[in-house]
């Protein structure tokens, strides 16, 4: 009977054991990936200037999550919040040949006045640094700062010193597998850079000497979609618009419409070596018989970067001569801050034009290297400043620090300082227009008051509007809403507005443009595939046990008999 039962069980589990190994598996085996948070990441800058290469070269991204703790980042995706970002931890990343690296922002940077310099001051060097692994930065919430803390946990732990409790660890901890769901970035054909001109022309005759008023209305930073540009060029932008309406009027009126032509420009491509600006001067100077560029220009004053400080400095490539109209220019800024503005400290920085760079210092220099008298006025001293190619350039700073009193980190915009630049700016162009100073006017006589006046409102409008969007050069085409506002913007008090399109030459660009720079990445959670080795292991070998009870069933049925069974007394 024992022998029967034996046989019948045998040959049950015989055919049965495949079937019993894959529904094991199914029913044991859980999913390999569970969907746990979606988000936006913004890849860093991707272009080509001058035939040099800049920024990440690639955009796919599927590995698994780690942080720069982790011994091992080889094909791993490297995850840093700013407050532990350094330098050194990013070529780390990249000498292992990381598979990506996502940098984690704060959702409020003006919290972190010490980070935000720091970074300030690395972003040029993460630029300078082209590689192929794709980075991307992300904003911070709280479901992201979750998944860094569990893989910073995770990646801690490799540094144990037990191989055992390493293995153990990884086997049972959970992981993160960063997928972007954009593909490949490839380079933008036939991209149009676009800048606008517009004019107020002056009384008395035909050959009226021209004021050139410019400022570049685009944005740079290290990643293009977080690079707003509040102070570099958003402050420049405002400042040149309300200029715009405020000698409208006075050109409105016969007794104030000065024997000055009044030639505003709005520059596209300013963070890329002023390509807008250097294409104008070639169809103005170049390619037409008449343009107010090739008469007489008294000088071109560039807007660059005046949102802030209680400094203001006049750069030049050229010291002016005396007696010319660049050098009342000179003597009339000096005379209204001195007189109007005593807090504000003016002085004229000297820098010859170095062509031997990869880029221009300042957006007069291209005027200058066409011969035409021009000058940059901005707060900073010197054109390497990170202010003016920072992600950190935003409008809003910390209403606790500014009730506070504290200085806050960064570039960003003080309304009140905007409104005095403005005013200085304004009050020294009517200066020279009107020959004040030769007529006996002081110093402090002002002349935009009352309803005249700068309004700090429309100014602060205009700051919300430019930096309620991104305006890197890669993001506005000729249609974008932005460059069709400031047309708008230019026709209520212009006249004559024109476009102006620059494309790259398709044989020899001077620049290139990429696209994927936003994208949204999926953070799927997921055991790590040692995990999955170890579970296929412990499967093996129960069915494997299994299966050596059964064809030994017999044996094994007669030592349990053995051992359990009663043992007889002798007597």
């Amino acid at each position: 009977m024992f022998e029967e039962a034996s046989e019948v069980l045998e040959n049950m589990l015989k055919w049965s054991f495949p079937l019993s190994l894959v529904l094991f598996l199914v029913l044991v085996c859980p999913l390999r990936a569970e969907a746990a948070h979606e988000f936006s990441v913004y890849r860093m800058q991707q272009y080509d200037l001058q035939g040099q290469t800049y920024g990440s070269r690639n955009a796919i991204l599927n590995t698994e999550a780690r942080t720069v703790e982790a011994e091992v980042l080889s094909r791993r995706c490297v995850m840093m919040r700013l407050a532990d970002f350094s330098f050194e931890k990013y070529q780390k990343a990249l000498r292992q040949s990381a598979g990506a690296v996502v940098i984690i922002l704060p959702q409020n940077m003006s919290t972190m006045p010490q980070d935000i310099v720091q970074f300030m001051e690395l972003e040029p060097e993460l630029l300078a640094t082209e590689t192929i692994v794709p980075v991307y930065f992300a904003l911070e919430d709280e479901e992201l700062l979750s998944i860094y803390t569990q893989t910073q946990m995770s990646s801690s732990s490799q540094g144990s010193s037990s191989a055992a409790e390493v293995l153990l660890h990884t086997a049972t901890a959970n992981g993160f597998q960063m997928v972007t769901s954009g593909a490949q970035s490839k380079a933008v054909s036939d991209w149009a850079i676009t800048s606008l001109e517009g004019r107020l022309t002056g009384a008395g005759g035909e050959d009226l000497p021209t004021i050139v008023l410019v400022a570049h209305y685009d944005s740079f930073g290290v990643a293009p979609w977080l690079s707003y540009g509040a102070d570099s060029n958003g402050s420049g932008v405002a400042i040149l618009l309300e200029l715009a309406r405020l000698f409208s009027r006075l050109y409105s009126y016969k007794r104030t419409h000065a024997g000055y032509n009044l030639l505003f420009f709005l520059s596209g491509g300013g963070k890329f070596n002023y390509q807008g600006t250097k294409r104008w001067l070639e169809d103005n100077l170049d390619h037409t018989d008449s343009s107010l560029l090739q008469d007489n220009v008294a000088f071109v004053l560039c807007l660059d970067t005046l949102g802030n400080s209680d400094n203001l400095h006049l750069h030049v490539s050229k010291p002016p001569k005396e007696g010319s109209p660049q050098h009342t220019l000179l003597k009339e800024l000096e005379t209204v801050a001195a007189h109007q503005h005593p807090e504000l400290k003016f002085s004229m920085v000297h820098k010859k034009i170095n062509l031997a760079d990869d880029t221009l210092a300042w957006e007069h220099e291209r005027f200058g290297i066409r011969r035409l008298p021009a000058f940059t006025l901005s707060h900073l001293e010197s054109h390497r400043s990170p202010a003016r190619h920072s992600i950190m350039d935003m409008r809003s700073v910390s209403s606790s620090l500014e009730g506070a009193g504290e200085a806050t980190a960064g570039p960003h915009v003080d309304l009140t300082k905007l409104s005095r630049n403005t005013k200085v700016i304004a009050e020294t162009l009517a200066r020279v227009i009107y020959n004040l100073t030769e007529k006996g006017a002081s110093g402090d006589l002002e002349i935009f008051t009352e309803q005249m006046q700068v309004q700090e409102d429309q100014l602060t409008s205009l700051v919300d509007w430019l930096t309620a969007q991104p305006r890197a050069a890669q993001l506005l085409d000729k249609d974008s809403s932005i460059v069709n506002t400031l047309e708008y913007y230019l026709n209520r008090y212009l006249k004559d507005v024109k476009r102006h399109l620059v494309r790259a030459d398709k044989r020899d660009p001077e620049f290139v443009f990429y696209d994927q720079l936003k994208q949204t990445m999926n953070a799927y959670r997921v055991k790590p595939a040692i995990f999955d080795l170890l579970l296929a292991a412990c499967i093996a070998s129960y069915l494997g046990v299994l299966y050596l009870a059964v064809q030994n069933f017999g044996l094994l049925y007669g030592f349990l008999r053995r051992v359990t069974a009663p043992r007889v007394k002798q007597h």
